[in-house]
């Protein structure tokens, strides 16, 4: 199998993430933060992250990079991968368009914020954290590298667990009881699972 196909696969999904987040991002700097809980750790890890997305891209990009750790790419595993990649772009775009103006980068409640419980935010707290995971394992299938297949997977694993607490710390800070049913009537990842 022609190595430019999981390149193009990893490329094109970089782009689709970066162009389901961008109108979020933008209007996110429009809303006024009303709680910032954003410390030395979060922007630590958000580092991390992004570094983890990054690696991919250079070795997408470069013929050299990695190189030492690529090995033959597998139809089994670029399909199983593609498909987990598009699950996960899917649910990245519905979560991001179900949050709407509350969708924040980092650990902050904005002006007017909602407790969302509609749309995939209905039975599961984290779905957008769910889309980063089935992104990451897809790309690690995708991507025939042991150093930059499961950098981003790595990466987002690494934040995973501190900001998931943090977060759901800040919203029982800020919604109380609500949040406190909500929890009671949803999983954090998977519904009816965990």
């Amino acid at each position: 199998m022609p190595i430019w196909i999981p390149k193009l696969i990893v490329f094109a999904a970089a782009i689709a993430t970066v162009a389901i987040r961008a109108p979020h991002a933008r209007r996110s700097r429009t809303v006024a933060v009303v709680s910032d809980r954003k410390g030395r750790l979060e922007r630590a890890m958000l580092t991390i992250t992004i570094i983890g997305f990054v690696v991919p891209l250079v070795w997408v990009f470069s013929a050299r990079a990695f190189a030492f750790a690529e090995y033959e790419p597998r139809p089994f595993l670029l399909a199983a991968g593609g498909a987990l990649v598009v699950a996960g772009l899917w649910l990245f775009y519905r979560s991001h368009a179900d949050l709407g103006r509350n969708w924040s980068p980092t650990l902050q409640v904005r002006e007017h914020h909602e407790l969302i419980t509609r749309g995939v935010y209905r039975r599961v707290r984290h779905p957008m954290y769910t889309a980063l995971f089935l992104y990451s394992l897809g790309q690690f299938l995708v991507l025939p590298n042991w150093v930059a297949g499961p950098a981003y997977l790595v990466a987002f694993g690494m934040l995973f667990p501190f900001r998931l607490r943090a977060e759901e710390r800040m919203m029982l800070d800020e919604f109380g009881p609500d949040y406190v049913n909500y929890m009671a009537r949803t999983k954090r990842l998977l519904p009816g699972v965990w």
